[in-house]
């Protein structure tokens, strides 16, 4: 018994990057041992905004919210607050402003007939230019949300224009490490007027790795200042670059065992970037072109599906609700069919702390962001409470959204924040129902379409010449996306499977149903009402 614990606890976690790029969408997870750990999702044709660095201009202030707004070239405005325009600077002078203020109203009595304007609204009067970065996406009907606080982010560093802050990343725990980053950073050629962080993807990288790193981002800084200099506002000096890119900068750390990716163009570009990296990296890379899906293959489709789901059961028995409203997101604890295998308190213990695990993963997995308000099941003793919200707050701390957790509530609430920087998955991923008008979702006409083109794909490499001919029977409003606005793509799709397709709108199929049959039998190859 001893021998097989210590055996698992020597096993080596296996990590894996699956990258399925497509036309109109490229997908990103990663896998633990097999079980999806975290997604990403970005569609062709949408800008990427948070991390974009733009010269825009005042539009107005508003001293009630204490924030400025900024028109950056969007319809709407981008907010930003006053302490966000000067950080070091802004409370100091929200104070001066209220002191001068209490003054005057002494001076009439108490009683002011008309507000001066405010120190901030006096230093960025209407129509100054300015310099933010998006720090949180456009939602609903906000506008995004910015920041004077400039970071430029690399593979090892994060250069902070403007900042005098050098420091290296807290979870880097080794003592001699961290050490040996921080000499390397006090011999780095920063300039003056800018600070900059050592990510934890440093950890164990050669000096000249580092320094390679941050002559790059100082060539992105000098082509921001020399936009600044020569563009008129508002308009855009520097844009985050798309998913692949992020994926191999972010995430492709020392303890990836492989990245896999089926698409060829996305194979060569990775490998091209890995191999500026580490050439141990570049030989993690992996192409695929099985004739079964990606993610399919590698299970991550099924558990997809409990992303999009309200429902999710968890292992016990037990199952999670989420409930996502305009104001918060909701998630409820069932012990559902879990037995007993000991007293109820020790049975309910064991079922919240499953839950925990998995509310921590699904919110990853979801971009679950803003207020959360988690229904535990209830539990009388108090160090159980405490047990539960240790194991909660443990399995939140690998989030790289910051996230902000309270104690159990008397009512056996546990309530927090998490940060949000983009709409969620589910709401990036479904359009209104137009069945019943908000009500219930459906498939967006766009992940219909990436759907049949999937399928068909893997239709033609199961079949091979038997799918030659294809008659694909979809809904009138998917055929009206697929007629309007995919055309090129399908052509392109044509030609890329040799299948002749041919599509047909049937009134009668609800909007995420659809029909592959082929087109000289008639046989039916795929039904999507029927899986």
């Amino acid at each position: 018994m001893d021998f097989l614990r210590l055996f698992n606890l020597r096993k080596k976690t296996r990590r894996e990057i699956i990258i399925n790029a497509e036309s109109l969408e490229t997908r990103a997870a990663i896998m633990v041992d097999g079980k999806l750990d975290e997604f990403y999702v970005e569609r062709t044709g949408e800008e990427r905004m948070v991390g974009s660095i733009y010269k825009g201009r005042i539009q107005n202030t508003e001293d009630g919210l204490q924030a400025a707004f900024v028109d950056i070239g969007l319809k709407k405005n981008a907010f930003v607050h006053y302490w966000d325009m000067i950080p070091e600077d802004a409370a100091r002078l929200a104070e001066d402003d209220e002191e001068e203020q209490a003054k005057r109203d002494a001076s009439r009595g108490g009683k002011g007939k008309k507000q001066p304007p405010s120190a901030m609204a006096k230093r960025f009067p209407t129509g100054t230019e300015i310099l933010v970065q998006v720090t949180k996406a456009p939602i609903s009907t906000k506008g995004p949300r910015v920041t004077t606080n400039i970071t430029i982010p690399g593979r090892h560093l994060v250069l902070l224009p403007g900042s005098k802050l050098k420091g290296v990343s807290r979870k880097i725990a080794d003592d001699a490490e961290r050490a040996r980053l921080k000499k390397t950073l006090s011999r780095l050629p920063i300039p003056e007027d800018a600070g900059c962080i050592l990510r934890s993807a440093g950890a164990g990288v050669r000096n000249v790795s580092i320094v390679r790193d941050l002559r790059a981002l100082l060539d992105t800084w000098n082509r921001v200042k020399e936009g600044w200099e020569k563009q008129p506002a508002p308009c855009c000096l520097y844009r985050e670059p798309d998913l692949i890119e992020r994926i191999v900068r972010d995430s492709l750390t020392d303890d990836i065992d492989r990245i896999v990716v089926d698409d060829r163009e996305a194979y060569d570009r990775i490998k091209e970037m890995t191999g500026r990296i580490s050439r141990r990296m570049k030989n993690r890379i992996r192409l695929y072109d099985g004739a079964v899906p990606i993610f399919e293959q590698f299970d991550a489709e099924r558990q997809l599906e409990n992303v999009y789901r309200r429902k999710v059961w968890l292992k016990s028995g037990g199952y999670l609700y989420f409930d996502e409203t305009e104001a918060l997101v909701a998630v409820d604890v069932n012990t559902g069919r879990s037995k007993s295998v000991g007293s109820q308190e020790d049975n309910i213990l064991a079922c919240n702390l499953e839950a925990a695990q998995e509310i921590a993963r699904q919110a990853r997995l979801r971009n679950i962001g803003g207020l959360i308000v988690i229904d535990f099941i209830d539990m009388k003793s108090r160090k159980n409470q405490n047990a539960l919200f240790q194991a909660f707050k443990a399995a939140v701390s690998r989030d790289t959204a910051r996230t902000n957790i309270l104690p159990v509530s008397a009512l056996g609430l546990i309530e927090m924040t998490r940060q949000r920087v983009e709409g969620s998955v589910s709401s990036a991923t479904y359009s209104h129902c137009p069945y019943c008008r908000g009500r219930g979702k459906v498939l967006s006409g766009l992940s219909m379409s990436v759907r049949i083109q999937r399928r068909i794909q893997a239709i033609v490499k199961r079949d091979g010449a038997s799918a030659a001919t294809l008659r694909i029977v979809v809904n009138p409003l998917v055929m009206d996306r697929l007629r309007k606005e995919d055309e090129q793509v399908l052509i392109d799709l044509e030609r890329k499977t040799k299948a002749q397709l041919t599509f047909v709108s049937d009134a009668n199929l609800h909007i995420e149903d659809f029909r592959v049959l082929n087109g000289e039998t008639g046989a039916v190859l795929y039904d999507a009402a029927g899986e």
